[in-house]
């Protein structure tokens, strides 16, 4: 089974979609097998975070763009802002894909664990995902 999601973003940050992926994992209606997460965008990525305390977003959003600012004058990519190629360095160093298990009909994360799509860019709009269930 293979779906597309539309997550929509307002800004950089981390945005759960969990329960999404859940509703797509319910209506595959396997017990057992493995969900593929990708990302269709070169200026986000994806993430499993600390879905408890939202502090754990903030300081990983803050360490990032420390050691990604904008307005670095070895940027030669400049045309789309000043946030355009900070946004593709940080999605090469983080993840466009993720597998996560399913077991007993429910995926396999953690007790504190979230799935986050991250953004990158201070644009707002739609993000898209493609959920994918193997069994």
């Amino acid at each position: 089974m293979i779906k597309t999601l539309s997550i929509s973003v307002a800004g950089q940050g981390l945005y759960s979609f969990t329960k999404q992926v859940n509703a797509v994992v319910n209506q595959a209606n396997i017990n057992e097998g493995l969900c593929t997460l990708f990302i269709q965008h070169t200026s986000a990525s994806l993430l499993i975070q600390e879905n408890y305390d939202p502090s754990a977003q903030h300081d990983l959003e803050n360490w990032l763009n420390r050691l990604v600012p904008e307005n670095d004058p070895l940027y030669t990519h400049v045309l789309e802002g000043a946030d355009d190629m900070p946004a593709h360095i940080k999605s090469a160093l983080t993840a466009t894909n993720l597998s996560i298990p399913i077991m007993n009909g429910k995926l396999t994360l953690g007790t504190w664990q979230g799935i986050y799509l991250w953004e990158h860019r201070h644009m707002h709009g739609d993000r898209k995902v493609v959920v994918h269930i193997n069994h």
